[in-house]
């Protein structure tokens, strides 16, 4: 469809994810200041921490966890799984189950091996299964209010961690960060919105090149994690299929893979995230792999992050690319918000316990 027909968006995107989308920024500042108010056992000893989530739940965890490693003093890993690593054990570990819903089961699965192995916990949800078990065991439940999809909650997952982080003493207060991303956030969206058309609208533009064509996103350093968000989004909103890579990894085998199956690399688009703080060395990488697949015959766009601070320009990418599948979804003029296949994939799961 034309996307500067934009009175049409309300026939495809019944249930307005794209209100979601644009109330972005201002989720991320309420979530942070949610967490700054909210109850939180003081712990001291912590040697590492495991954040359980999956899908959108985890994707706020690998945010914050690629932006705060050059700080974090204990290492952070995000967990999308069943259980808990063998080296995830007594009270020097800190574990956050991050569950939407309440009812995801890896993260369920995850909480009550936390509790079993006597670990300290901390649990960011909705409501559900886990705050249930949260409130009953009496730990440290994180209760934020929020209608809509997981993945429209990202604001809530990662800022609700950097809130809970910085209070027990593991990275800088970020809130001077928080309030430039969400600045730089505001002021990029001015140019995305539906009403502004193809030749002003970069989100537009890029859902063009994107359509009808296999996509792959490559980010480095904390755009890595972008990468993964923008993968997530073209297909949970656009409903089309996407992939992930990150670098410098991609240069130690996928520049290998450029040579077949011809046809598919002809329609392939390559996105590759740059950002002002990145790893000089990673910037330097970015622009010489994306030439390397320019060479190659692939079609290839740089998506760069926004404002003067990494978290800004994390921020500011990830929201681009949230504009960007959802005028994608307009393009094949398809409904973002609904996922039947995940749902009754879900459905089979549960049927089978």
């Amino acid at each position: 469809m034309n996307l500067d027909d934009h009175t049409r968006f309300a026939d495809i995107d019944v249930q307005d994810i794209h209100a979601h989308i644009d109330g972005l920024p201002a989720q991320l500042n309420a979530a942070w200041e949610l967490g700054t108010s909210l109850s939180l056992t003081g712990w001291a000893g912590i040697e590492k921490i495991v954040v359980a989530g999956m899908g959108g739940s985890a994707i706020g965890a690998d945010l914050v966890a690629a932006y705060i490693a050059p700080h974090c003093p204990v290492p952070v890993v995000v967990h999308r799984n069943y259980s808990l690593p063998a080296w995830a054990d007594g009270e020097n570990t800190l574990v956050v189950a991050s569950s939407h819903s309440g009812n995801t089961e890896e993260t369920l699965s995850s909480f009550k091996v936390a509790q079993e192995r006597n670990c300290r916990i901390l649990a960011l949800s909705t409501g559900g299964q886990l705050a249930d078990l949260t409130m009953n065991s009496g730990g440290n439940l994180w209760q934020f209010e929020h209608q809509g999809q997981p993945r429209a909650a990202v604001g809530f997952s990662a800022g609700l961690l950097l809130a809970a982080f910085s209070r027990l003493g593991f990275i800088p207060n970020p809130e001077d960060a928080i309030r430039s991303a969400v600045g730089a956030m505001r002021s990029q969206q001015e140019g995305l919105r539906p009403e502004v058309p193809v030749t002003g609208n970069l989100a537009k533009r890029l859902a063009g090149q994107l359509y009808g064509r296999w996509v792959v996103v490559i980010g480095a350093d904390f755009l890595a994690p972008v990468a993964r968000r923008w993968k997530s989004q073209i297909s949970e909103i656009g409903k089309a299929w996407a992939q992930f890579e990150d670098l410098p990894e991609v240069d130690h085998n996928t520049l290998a893979g450029l040579v077949f199956p011809e046809d598919m690399l002809a329609q392939t688009m390559a996105l590759f995230l740059r950002a002002p703080s990145y790893h000089p060395r990673n910037m330097l990488r970015t622009d010489l792999t994306k030439a390397a697949f320019m060479v190659e015959g692939l079609n290839t766009d740089f998506i760069d992050g926004q404002g003067d601070t990494p978290l800004a320009q994390q921020w500011t990418a990830l929201h681009l690319g949230d504009y960007t599948a959802f005028y994608l979804a307009m393009a094949y003029e398809i409904d973002p918000t609904p996922i039947p296949t995940i749902e009754m994939f879900k459905q089979q799961m549960a049927s089978s316990l």
